[in-house]
């Protein structure tokens, strides 16, 4: 049992992570923490998917408290995750369900909050370094195999080398052993092999298995796209139970967010 389940979640202070990176002024992102909202365990506190189980009215208030960091007229547009590669534009408004399906969002508009919900995989937040687009991904191992970062980049309205990324909290190399299909899924793919294949230690405590760097394999996509300003891949949601949320570590469990945005200044 962890320490937040022995508190009552109104007495939580709500914790957040912002980037250390040299966005523009004008760019707001953060990833939040499990901590600070109103839903019990096992989703305390600050649980903000509605597909784990958790009531929907400690979601709507979780939601409601992410929304009080932003500026006020902030929108954020959630996804319908897929595991999958599909971009989308945020234009208008779309605070309703259904959200649209796909692992990715951009915009260029003002206040228009691109945001993906992880408990493990990796979130990536980008930002071109004029401050005038942002964009969110979703990159779970699967994702990252197949391209998500590569068709996201591919549907930016600007050159790759013009932008930042950021890589916010997902399991750690230390903590996240898979399977050979996983270390194979990535070789198959064409990309830098050498470098993918030390992406993946042996298993020290079980025959056949590895442990993989999510963070490298993505830094190793980003510097193919022509991205080499990333930043952040230094937390592990599943060796920290009392900051995040954790699939591979508890199961049922709750998402956290990370969201960026473009700001008035």
């Amino acid at each position: 049992m962890y320490w937040q389940e022995k508190i009552p979640p109104a007495v939580l202070p709500f914790v957040h992570i912002e980037p250390d990176w040299p966005a523009p002024p004008n760019i707001l992102a953060l990833s939040t923490s499990r901590l600070g909202g109103s839903s019990n365990a096992p989703y305390n506190s600050m649980n903000l998917g509605h597909h784990v189980g958790d009531a929907p009215a400690a979601v709507k208030a979780n939601r409601q408290l992410l929304q009080e960091l932003l500026p006020s007229e902030a929108q954020i547009q959630w996804l319908q995750q897929q595991h999958g590669v599909l971009a989308v534009r945020v234009n208008e408004q779309r605070d309703s369900q259904p959200y649209p399906h796909a692992d990715s969002a951009y915009t260029l508009r003002l206040n228009k909050a691109c945001a993906v919900l992880t408990a493990d995989c990796l979130p990536v937040l980008l930002c071109n370094e004029q401050g005038t687009l942002v964009a969110a991904a979703h990159a779970g191992w699967r994702g990252l195999s197949n391209g998500v970062l590569e068709s996201l980049v591919a549907s930016l309205p600007c050159p790759a080398n013009d932008l930042m990324v950021w890589l916010g909290p997902a399991i750690g190399p230390q903590a996240f052993e898979v399977g050979a299909e996983v270390r194979q899924a990535f070789l198959q793919a064409g990309h830098q092999p050498e470098a993918i294949a030390r992406c993946f230690e042996t298993s020290a405590s079980r025959s056949g298995r590895y442990l993989a760097n999510l963070y490298e394999l993505a830094r190793i996509r980003l510097s193919e796209l022509g991205i080499n300003k990333i930043y952040g891949g230094t937390r592990c949601t599943f060796s920290e139970p009392n900051h995040f949320f954790s699939y591979r570590r508890d199961g049922q469990t709750g998402r956290m967010a990370s969201l960026i945005l473009i700001k008035s200044v």
